[in-house]
């Protein structure tokens, strides 16, 4: 059931012992808005814990530094940047059927939740927290704003994505004002700062690109051999996905990373109007018009193939 803010306040400010449920392959909007939501509940005097299925990677080690919270059997399940309930990793077999509340900007939200606030035009799930804190009148921490900042500065591509919008710089913009949060340092961190390997791997770009349909499709393949090789791990990754539509006449650019598990995690990016999320949704995937992503247990060349069936079914259509 979609809800609005006054009885997501509602909800919030009578909750107990909060367990924070993010998504698998953290990054920085599904970090910042856990933690952020941890800040909050601990303003109302709630306690709360933020679980991922996967380690938070070191680069945020700034949000998370302050600890997940203490451990205690939880009585009420949020899940924050959460479309749809197997992105939870491991935690959907405890908690998937159990989400009280969901909090997120995904136009794909599966409403798999008793309760879920969701904003599709909001940049980030953390843009539409801070409306909410706002709304509720909740003292917004140094802390809690280093993690809202980051989460929309990190989704919305540090402000030059589409789905930016003037309300986006407007929190943005209050966030800095209001808080002493070091913004030059969270974005070189975020966007500048790369890994040897990282630089490495980037420097193979030109060695990656797969370009299909007459170069409209570009899809780059990153395999655990070559991360093994290269001295990467897969968080590293994170942020690389842009880089798939940098050629100009790319419509659609498709990074894919092999986990260890053989998993085949793909990021989507759309160049133009084409809605990648309607692509993802159609492998049980989704995520918005722009950036979206799915999952393939299949060879990498399997993938590939059904990839490029699918983009150009988009395309030619």
């Amino acid at each position: 059931m979609f809800i609005g803010f006054s009885e997501a306040e509602t909800f919030l400010r009578n909750c107990e012992d909060a367990v924070i449920i993010t998504h698998r392959n953290p990054d920085g909007d599904c970090i910042g808005s856990g933690f952020a939501l941890k800040d909050i509940l601990a303003e109302l005097g709630i306690r709360s814990r933020v679980v991922c299925s996967d380690e938070f990677p070191k680069r945020f080690d700034f949000l998370t530094n302050e600890g997940a919270g203490e451990d205690f059997q939880p009585k009420t399940i949020i899940a924050v940047d959460i479309a749809d309930a197997k992105l939870m990793g491991s935690y959907e077999e405890i908690y998937g059927s159990k989400v009280q509340l969901c909090i997120d900007h995904h136009i794909s939200n599966k409403d798999y939740a008793e309760k879920t606030l969701l904003r599709g035009n909001a940049a980030a799930a953390c843009e539409v927290i801070y409306d909410l804190a706002k709304y509720m009148g909740v003292y917004i921490s140094s802390h809690c704003a280093m993690c809202l900042y980051t989460g929309i500065a990190t989704d919305s591509g540090c402000f030059k994505y589409d789905c930016t919008t003037p309300h986006t710089h407007e929190i943005a913009a209050e966030l800095m004002k209001s808080h002493d949060i070091n913004y030059s340092r969270i974005n070189r961190y975020m966007f500048d700062v790369k890994s040897p390997a990282r630089l490495r791997l980037e420097g193979r770009l030109n060695d990656l690109v797969e370009e299909h349909l007459g170069g409209k499709l570009v899809i780059v393949a990153v395999t655990q051999e070559m991360m093994k090789d290269m001295g990467i791990e897969v968080d590293e990754l994170e942020g690389f996905a842009p880089l798939t539509i940098q050629l100009e006449d790319t419509e659609v650019g498709v990074l894919i990373r092999e986990r260890e598990n053989g998993e085949l995690k793909c990021s989507f990016r759309s160049a133009y109007d084409m809605n990648v999320s309607a692509i993802c949704q159609t492998f049980g995937g989704g995520g918005h018009t722009k950036a979206a992503g799915c999952s393939f247990s299949c060879t990498m060349e399997q993938a590939k193939a059904d990839i490029i069936k699918a983009v150009e079914r988009a395309l030619f259509q």
